[in-house]
């Protein structure tokens, strides 16, 4: 070693062939080109299990807390500063993806995380090596546990990289997604407000309302559940990360968790603090459960609004057809000029993939055993999946089906004029017996519900005065 000051040298190893690597377990061969170590080249090789990598987002969270704990550790004098600059500079490179293809890892692996906190260790370590002009696979003069892992546990670490990574998800991506789309739902229930429609419950007539009163009714509900969402995130905010193994923070020098927990807050803009109980943070994951039961009651509202449009939309000649919904691509290899509700489809099945999701969590969470929850990747894979397929499709759907949606007027007024559940404004005038007669009597005859009521002996200034569908829409 010449020189502690990191050169500036491109990301990536041109050598071919393998290197020789070594840990508690003795040497193992690495891929030369790579610049992972030992543990994380076991993993590949013990749990090279399906097609799911642990996603990319949990190390960038963790480029965030190897970068904190750096500066944590070089202000308190336990790291050369000329280790902490070098550590903070490959950490940087891990939040900004330069590195994501030296995270190899699968989702199926340690239930603790302990392989991706190693994975990322390494990798900072070789890399921070290579800067510095060194022998790949030294771990001279940057040690991956030492140094990068200075005061921290995959314990504490994991938990806590799962937590940054879901509030950068959910905060950063998937609420304004959903507020977006309440949004434009609400201009939308603003411009049809005078709109008379006929209402239906269980899937039969009911009494008039506007087409603006039922879209507030969707706007409502996604007001509620992302205010729900919203508030539990707030869980997310206090970190294990200082607990070290069994929450008891060995090895963690005092202070360590607040000012790691305050230093990670200043990087993300989040306000993440020291989780007053580090035991609970380290042996259940119960913030992130309670993170997943509430996308889960997200998707219920998503569900009813796509699947509403999608009924709604149906026809354009036999089905109810009171909204015109946007043709964005053929419906039909066989039927030509057909167009399906694509988007709202792929709402619904987004929507159940989602609450399968909870299902797979809820359970994780609960499999926690003494000190530790051994079923971190799942939970973290499934939270972040869900996020990302529900931001993702809440854009879609509202872009490609919400913005364009036009109504068929045309089928409105006639709904309205051949409505017979307008009988009940009639109910207080004329008694219940005999409104329901009239009701009969429209659908046996096949009449209108005038044609019904004047046929009844009901005068038709009576009626005029009483069955005016705008003013049923607005009672009093």
């Amino acid at each position: 070693m010449t020189t502690h000051k990191p050169r500036n040298m491109p990301i990536g190893l041109r050598a071919r062939g393998t290197r020789t690597e070594s840990d508690s377990l003795g040497e193992i061969h690495v891929p030369a080109d790579h610049y992972w170590g030992a543990q994380t080249q076991r993993s590949l090789i013990h749990f090279d299990i399906g097609d799911d990598h642990m996603p990319k987002a949990v190390y960038h969270a963790y480029g965030y807390i190897k970068k904190a704990a750096a500066i944590v550790n070089a202000r308190a004098g336990r790291l050369p500063r000329w280790k902490a600059d070098v550590i903070v500079q490959v950490a940087d490179e891990v939040i900004g993806g330069r590195l994501d293809d030296e995270f190899p890892l699968y989702v199926w692996q340690t239930g603790s995380g302990t392989q991706s906190n190693m994975n990322v260790n390494e990798v900072i370590s070789n890399r921070a090596i290579q800067l510095l002009g060194g022998e790949l696979g030294s771990k001279d003069p940057i040690h991956p546990n030492d140094d990068v892992n200075m005061g921290q546990s995959s314990n504490d670490t994991f938990v806590t990289a799962m937590h940054l990574a879901a509030v950068q998800a959910i905060e950063g991506t998937l609420i304004p997604a959903a507020r977006r789309l309440r949004d434009d739902a609400a201009a939308k229930s603003r411009l049809w407000d005078d709109v008379v429609k006929i209402g239906r419950t269980h899937l039969e007539d009911a009494t008039p309302l506007t087409v603006g009163q039922e879209w507030s009714g969707y706007v409502a509900q996604l007001d509620d559940a992302v205010d729900h969402l919203a508030t539990t995130c707030k869980g997310l905010y206090r970190l294990a990360v200082g607990g070290t193994a069994v929450g008891t923070g060995l090895n963690a020098p005092p202070g360590f968790a607040d000012e790691v927990a305050a230093e990670l807050a200043g990087l993300t803009g989040y306000p993440f603090v020291g989780a007053p109980n580090k035991f609970a943070a380290q042996a259940s994951c119960d913030a992130l459960v309670r993170v997943s039961a509430a996308m889960r009651a997200l998707a219920v509202p998503l569900f009813k609004f796509a699947n509403d449009m999608r009924w709604l939309g149906s026809g354009p000649r036999t089905g109810l057809h009171e909204l015109i919904l946007p043709a964005n691509e053929p419906g039909s290899s066989i039927m030509p000029g057909k167009v399906n509700p694509t988007q709202a489809e792929a709402m619904l099945m987004v929507c159940i993939q989602v609450m399968a999701f909870d299902t797979a969590v809820s359970t994780a969470g609960a499999e926690g055993n003494f000190e530790l929850n051994a079923f971190r990747p799942l939970i973290i894979d499934n939270v972040l999946h869900a996020a990302r397929i529900l931001a993702d499709m809440i854009d879609h759907f509202r872009t490609f089906l919400v913005q364009d949606a036009r109504l068929d007027t045309g089928r409105l007024k006639e709904n309205i004029e051949r409505s017979i559940m307008m009988v009940t404004a009639l109910s207080p005038e004329i008694g219940y017996d005999r409104a329901a007669r009239i009701a009969h009597r429209a659908l046996d005859e096949d009449l209108t519900l005038k044609e019904a009521a004047l046929k009844s002996g009901v005068s038709e200034s009576l009626f005029d005065r009483v069955v005016v569908p705008e003013q049923l829409t607005r009672p009093g």
